[in-house]
């Protein structure tokens, strides 16, 4: 399943990306793109398997996206080292506690660059409170390993031993930002090529003007390390995990000029509008940002037509997509108001058909 993740095909696959996505945007007059490579193996910080119970053996699988054939994994390549060690070690030590191993079904694991280690059990039982009792035996267990912490999670139950998030470190520059990852919320996988992005939109956005708005910001991935080129930053994020841990951030890289609202794109279309008020908002004078910079990362079906109204209003537009189809149909419209200045290649996920790009359009 995995014979091509080496690193001798490194290099070719890589290659029939840049053609692949030539091919795609050539009907718009792009500059030659930026080219961030991974490294060509251990680059995912998070992974997760199926766990199969053979009798006395147990052991993890994965299946085809394809065929739906299911497949034993006892190495994953592209993982981080962290992980690997993990896997391992895990199974070894639940083999022979039945708490911790019966009906047991899946295993989720989220590493860091930073060293440490978030393992999230999943079962299809009701979690006794001897469970716990294993789950804390199996973290000190693991500690020779990593910092980790485990949680187990079943139907309408989700048993936390210490805590369930990590703190993750990225180099961006000559500058270390710290990010709070909490367990079963958006984090980019790829954490070496995540510092490359940060970094590609802090040097675009030097010596900018006025106050950058992000849409989708998540942890505040992106807003944290560009904050120190604007005047203001203004954060929207749907998830209420998501907003928490942005907050924590902004605090914990001492930043005191990012601002985070609970909303959608489409929420803030509206107020943006005037067509809706939301109580969200109280306390924040929207009239009084300087607009000049918008960035948005959003999911796979990309902006939806009133967001694309929207960010054309702005005189930059930072635009990371991770679905190069719907890039392509929302720059179908962007173009119409606005130059593309910059076009860069992330290679986020490696060996498949999956790219990052990133985009920077300037008002014509």
């Amino acid at each position: 399943m995995f014979s091509h993740i080496h690193p001798d095909n490194y290099n070719a696959q890589l290659s029939k990306k840049q053609q692949d996505m030539a091919r795609l945007f050539s009907d718009f007059n792009l500059p030659a793109a930026d080219l961030y490579p991974s490294v060509s193996l251990n680059y995912r910080q998070r992974a997760e398997f199926r766990v199969w119970h053979d009798g006395d053996d147990l052991y993890y699988i994965m299946f085809d996206s394809k065929t739906k054939e299911k497949f034993r994994v006892d190495d994953f390549p592209v993982a981080s080292i962290l992980i690997n060690k993990a896997m391992k070690a895990l199974l070894a030590a639940i083999k022979e506690h039945k708490e911790l191993r019966y009906k047991l079904f899946q295993v989720d694991f989220l590493s860091t660059l930073s060293g440490e280690l978030l393992i999230s059990m999943l079962y299809h039982k009701p979690l006794e409170d001897n469970w716990q009792v294993e789950a804390e035996k199996l973290k000190a267990q693991l500690s020779s390993i990593a910092p980790v912490d485990i949680i187990g999670r079943a139907k309408k139950q989700k048993i936390i031993v210490d805590k369930d998030y990590v703190m993750e470190s990225l180099q961006v520059g000559s500058k270390t930002y710290i990010y709070q990852q909490v367990e079963n919320s958006f984090t980019q996988p790829n954490a070496g090529v995540n510092e490359q992005m940060l970094l590609w939109a802090q040097q675009a956005t030097q010596n900018a003007e006025g106050d950058l708005i992000e849409l989708y910001c998540g942890n505040g991935n992106f807003s944290i390390a560009l904050a120190e080129n604007f005047e203001r930053v203004l954060g929207t994020e749907i998830s209420k995990t998501s907003v928490r841990s942005a907050q924590i951030n902004i605090n914990k890289n001492n930043i005191d000029n990012i601002d985070i609202v609970r909303m959608s794109s489409e929420e803030f279309s509206q107020a943006m509008n005037g067509e809706r008020k939301f109580r969200r908002l109280e306390g924040f004078d929207l009239t009084a940002y300087n607009y000049d910079t918008v960035l948005v990362d959003p999911p796979r079906a990309g902006l939806d037509k009133d967001s694309v109204e929207l960010v054309s209003r702005f005189n930059k537009i930072i635009y990371i997509s991770c679905n190069p189809e719907t890039l392509k149909d929302n720059l179908s419209l962007l173009v119409e108001t606005h130059n593309i200045d910059k076009f860069a290649l992330f290679d986020q996920f490696p060996y498949t058909d999956h790219v990052e790009t990133g985009v920077i359009l300037t008002r014509k």
